[in-house]
């Protein structure tokens, strides 16, 4: 990428800078990242264009987006800063009691509300001072093949938008190491009180009303290939973007909806909501964490991973 004369004069900075730009798609963002002025992440992105021929960022209503050289570029980049950052904590180890490490954790809503209560605890007790940020992961619309339906999230791993994936698949390339969590199915779930709480048959279930998490709002779902199967069919009466959302819904309504198993172990009650189990044969997926294995190389993301497979292991089955 950096011929022997550009490397005589390059600042590693200006990586560093492209690495927060690509990551909020913001360059005020960036700037409060970095403790900098937006005034010095602008000035050192235009470095970092003269540099590399390239725009790299354009302007939007909304702050910026990468060029196609950019999102070419961010996967070199990621790894180079990797084995950097696997060079200071060689040199340095990381300490997760004095670190003030700020680590990114992709995951489905239905994920992170279950596994990220116990590893709030661990990381009190361990990390007091690292910070985690949650970035809300979903699967490409009408994408069945789970392999091409988390794929932006993989790409969001290798241009370092973020540091570690919690996905509902094992099927990643090899150049990422993946670590099995825990396998999840689904229950249906409604308030405590709904008609369907003490008799859920296949007949009354394909003639309730039923609520579908869709950020589209696309409610044909796997359910609906399950009762394909049977030539059977339902009516979504709503759908809404998340499983929280969902849960709120749920609560005051008479809908119902397929939810995982433990998201609803974890919260349903909360919020005065039963599982009940489907009289159909739904699929069942296996949660899995996903990382760069070049990444790997920091001490710190490392240690991320072990604590995580830590806060999950109770619910492994």
């Amino acid at each position: 990428m950096l011929n022997q004369i550009d490397l005589s004069r390059t600042d590693l900075n200006l990586l560093v800078l492209f690495e927060a730009v690509l990551e909020t798609r913001h360059v005020g963002r960036a700037a409060e990242q970095l403790n900098l002025s937006p005034s010095a992440v602008s000035h050192g992105l235009g470095r970092l264009r003269r540099m590399l021929g390239d725009p790299l960022f354009l302007k939007t209503p909304k702050g910026v987006e990468p060029t196609d050289r950019a999102k070419a570029l961010a996967p070199a980049i990621a790894e180079i800063l990797a084995q950097v950052r696997g060079v200071v904590a060689t040199a340095q180890p990381f300490d997760p009691r004095q670190s003030t490490r700020r680590f990114i954790i992709g995951a489905p809503d239905g994920i992170s509300a279950v596994i990220l209560p116990r590893l709030l605890k661990r990381l009190d007790r361990a990390a007091p001072n690292v910070d985690i940020a949650i970035r809300q992961l979903l699967p490409k619309q009408g994408e069945h093949e789970p392999g091409l339906a988390w794929r932006e999230a993989l790409d969001e791993l290798e241009s370092r938008a973020m540091d570690i994936a919690l996905i509902p698949t094992d099927d990643v390339p090899i150049r990422f190491t993946r670590r099995a969590l825990y396998e999840e199915d689904f229950v249906i779930a409604m308030r405590a009180k709904h008609p369907l709480a003490r008799n859920l048959s296949i007949e009354r279930y394909c003639a309730a009303q039923h609520l579908v998490v869709s950020d589209t709002g696309d409610a044909y779902g796997f359910v609906d290939n399950a009762l394909a199967k049977k030539k059977l069919s339902r009516r979504v009466a709503l759908t809404v973007p998340n499983f929280m959302f969902a849960l709120a819904t749920l609560a005051d309504a008479d809908l119902i909806s397929a939810l995982p198993r433990s998201f609803m172990a974890t919260h349903g009650a909360a919020h005065g909501i039963v599982a009940r189990e489907a009289p159909i044969k739904l699929p069942h997926f296996k949660l899995t964490l996903v990382v760069p294995t070049v990444a790997l190389k920091d001490e710190g993301l490392g240690w991320l991973v072990g604590e995580i497979e830590a806060a999950t292991a109770p619910k492994r089955r």
